[in-house]
């Protein structure tokens, strides 16, 4: 008899950890994803800090599942879904695959939302891609260095200040990161610009950082910001962004222009595309987001071969963090295990284990069901439990040692830019909507990249 074909789309937390709880089943397992590493994306935005390199948060998925034998790791982008004929349809470079399932794990996550604005993509990148990271580090370096050739006061007033948009957790650590990277780690190592004076904005329409955290560890995150000069600019949304410019709108109606080259979006998600195509493959209802409507086991309804976990995933009381995703991953391979054998699973049942954030070094928030504490003891249990969740040994190692060297003297060892992460981005778009697909497939570009 024929092994169950599991068929997992994602290498996220919701699809590595799906198929590391299924190691020691009877199943064959084939793992399909666009990228060719596991990104643990909450430490992002130390890669575009300088704080870390990319490998150290993203190694090789064909490495971490490499002893596990009943796996297959295939890269490639999903386009489609037969729910009918229980297929998958994918690409790699000019080929297309049809993969069969018995059943199949969607685990594509999220992305940036911009709430109907895509147009300021181009000019404030987001943060949930490796590619995302670098390209803001470009950025973020670049300001300096363009700052110390500029003569004209106001371009350089213009390149030295930074607007983070969105005051979650990742806003809140991109903001505290740049404004010590320009008042600590740059220090003196200019001699036209001082650093220091550099300018850090953030926004967000809720009335304090951290909404989720509550409003006394909201309060708390603004005074340590503000301690550290970030300028907190709370119940205002954005409104406009273009190349040198963030407009922004208060709940009276008044605006302000900030002058700023460097912008990074850290505010909404949306679902995958792959979240539309299964819509309309199964008929599944979708949220505003875009992510897909699950019953209580985490099924497509009507579809009981088809799980959804992780962010793409849209279920009452289950975020969108690290912790949902890997919850979700773990019951949906315990739940195939139990129908393999004859049995139903019981609904899932998301086990909050709090949340936590960076404010600066040695400063962070903790909120661990009704504990909630800052300062640095909530700063060394961020740092353990972050540890913890790094896939592989010597990632964690790698980490550890880069934290130190940045924690204990300010410097920071990743800090090279390039001028194809600054500009790949764009470049890509060039070739229209489908550019990844297309890059995928083997379009429009040579192996030397050229065009076509």
């Amino acid at each position: 008899m024929a092994k169950a074909h599991v068929v997992i789309v994602g290498s996220g937390f919701g699809g590595l950890f799906a198929a590391k709880a299924l190691a020691k089943e009877d199943v064959a397992i084939t793992l399909i994803d666009k990228t060719s590493h596991h990104l643990f994306q909450p430490l992002l935005y130390q890669v575009a800090t300088g704080i870390l390199s990319p490998g150290h948060i993203a190694p090789s998925t064909r490495e971490i599942l490499r002893r596990q034998k009943n796996v297959r790791v295939l890269l490639g982008l999903v386009e489609d879904i037969d729910a009918k004929s229980k297929t998958v349809i994918w690409r790699n470079h000019s080929n297309r695959y049809h993969t069969d399932y018995d059943y199949l794990v969607v685990a594509t996550g999220a992305g940036q939302s911009y709430f109907g604005n895509d147009q300021f993509a181009k000019f404030a990148p987001g943060m949930k891609t490796i590619d995302d990271a670098l390209e803001l580090r470009a950025r973020i370096f670049g300001a300096f260095e363009r700052a110390e050739l500029e003569e004209d006061p106001v371009k350089r007033r213009r390149l030295l200040t930074f607007v983070v948009v969105g005051a979650g957790a990742t806003g809140v650590e991109m903001a505290g990161q740049i404004r010590e990277l320009a008042s600590r780690t740059l220090k003196n190592e200019f001699r036209k610009v001082n650093p220091e004076n550099a300018r850090v904005v953030l926004v967000d329409g809720a009335p304090t950082p951290l909404p989720a955290f509550g409003e006394k560890l909201g309060g708390v995150t603004r005074k340590e910001l503000e301690k550290l000069g970030v300028e907190i600019r709370m119940n205002q949304m954005v409104t406009d962004v273009d190349a040198d410019s963030v407009t922004i709108k208060d709940k009276d109606g008044n605006t302000e222009v900030i002058e700023s080259i460097c912008k990074v979006w850290a505010a909404g998600v949306k679902g995958s595309p792959l979240g539309q195509k299964l819509a309309e493959a199964t008929g599944v209802e979708l949220d505003r987001a875009g992510r897909v409507k699950v019953n209580d086991r985490l099924q497509v309804p009507g579809f009981e071969d088809i799980y959804v976990v992780g962010d793409l995933m849209s279920r009452e009381g289950v975020p969108g963090v690290a912790q949902g995703a890997i919850q979700s991953g773990r019951y949906v391979a315990k739940a195939i295990i139990t129908k393999l054998s004859g049995g139903e699973p019981t609904p899932f049942e998301y086990w909050d284990k709090g949340s936590m954030a960076t404010i600066a070094k040695f400063s962070a928030v903790a909120s661990i069901g009704k504990v909630k504490f800052h300062g640095f003891p909530a700063w060394l249990s961020w740092c353990f439990l972050h540890l913890l969740y790094i896939a592989g040994f010597k990632a964690r190692v790698g980490t550890l040692l880069h934290w130190l060297i940045s924690f204990l003297s300010n410097g920071r060892s990743s800090r090279t830019t390039t001028n194809q992460q600054l500009v790949g981005r764009l470049a890509l778009e060039r070739f229209g909507s489908g550019a990844s697909g297309k890059l995928l497939r083997g379009e429009d570009l040579n192996l030397d990249g050229k065009r076509s």
